[in-house]
């Protein structure tokens, strides 16, 4: 695309490397054929900002063929990690075995989700490993679906079961995210690489099985990136974490980062009720009634520790 030099234009950020933002001007279908090699201005990093794959932004054109952003537009939504803004969908990507699934990161991953206020889908991938009954690993594929199946919808999760080996799921995942910008995460391993290579035929994303010494995948994604799946649909394919920090939240905030707790929380006797020791706690009610899974609870008191021992260190 060609533009006369600093004439102002808008865009959307779908790549950052090496100090270098890859920008997609506004109108273009084609993503890889139109993307612009961009700077940052200096005065981003003096008022600390930092420009995000999903940012729209306004860049010049400079004489050397590349441009400089000069302009981040206003935020529907941020990430902190995986770092990328205005995402619509969190697709929470999580195999049902090899590497187990393990509820404590779901629920973490949940609660950083719904912090930012994101919509989230849980997408349990590698379902044909659960095919074979006879298996170690079949047993625990089902065992892990029935889990997941039972605490989550109760509370407003929609549930996508997929294996991008045959197929199941991808469907009605794509149709999930039709129209919008959505983001892959979910620790190493769990199958994103080969789910996005299912959804968009050619993409040949790099995939890696899993460290038998570690249980998990290596980090196949090395950057954040938004690949077009269709015309105003997009994916941001990110790095694997098998551990997230809660870098950003208070202990306050934590209650109301579980969506059942945060319903909850109106009929507790006290405001600000923290659902540990306080009497007439809604949260323990529903708790002891059954109401709330015991799963959910002993990770948000997990949660609360780690926060209230990140306090003390700093």
């Amino acid at each position: 695309m060609s533009s006369s030099p600093n004439s102002s234009l808008t865009g959307t950020i779908v790549k950052a490397l090496s100090g270098y933002y890859y920008v997609v001007p506004d109108g273009q279908r084609d993503v890889e054929d139109s993307m612009i090699q961009c700077r940052a201005r200096g005065v981003f990093k003096k008022k600390g900002l930092n420009p995000l794959v999903g940012d729209r932004v306004v860049y010049v054109m400079t004489d050397n063929g590349e441009g400089t952003v000069s302009e981040l537009l206003p935020r529907q939504s941020e990430l902190i990690r995986p770092p990328v803004a205005n995402v619509e969908l969190a697709v929470l990507v999580f195999a049902l075995t090899e590497p187990s699934l393990n509820l404590q990161l779901l629920d973490k991953f949940l609660a950083h989700i719904e912090h930012a206020g994101i919509e989230a889908v849980l997408c349990l991938s590698k379902r044909d490993l659960a095919d074979n009954s006879d298996t170690k690993e079949a047993k625990e594929a089902l065992e892990a679906m029935e889990a997941v199946q039972r605490i989550y919808p109760p509370i407003g999760y929609d549930i996508l079961v997929t294996s991008s080996r045959s197929g199941d799921g991808t469907e009605a995942l794509r149709e999930r995210m039709r129209g919008r910008v959505a983001v892959f995460c979910g620790q190493s391993g769990v199958g994103k690489s080969s789910l996005l290579n299912a959804l968009v035929p050619g993409l040949e994303l790099e995939t890696n099985a899993i460290s038998a010494k570690l249980g998990r995948g290596k980090h196949t994604t090395r950057h954040v990136e938004l690949i077009r799946v269709e015309e105003n649909t997009f994916i941001a394919d990110t790095p694997g974490f098998s551990q997230l920090d809660f870098q950003e939240l208070g202990i306050e905030e934590l209650g109301s980062c579980f969506r059942e707790f945060r319903e909850l929380s109106s009929d507790c006797k006290f405001r600000g009720c923290t659902h540990v020791h306080e009497p007439e706690c809604a949260v323990r009610e529903a708790l002891e009634a059954g109401r709330v899974a015991a799963s959910r609870y002993d990770n948000y008191l997990q949660f609360l520790a780690e926060l209230k021992e990140k306090k003390r260190r700093y």
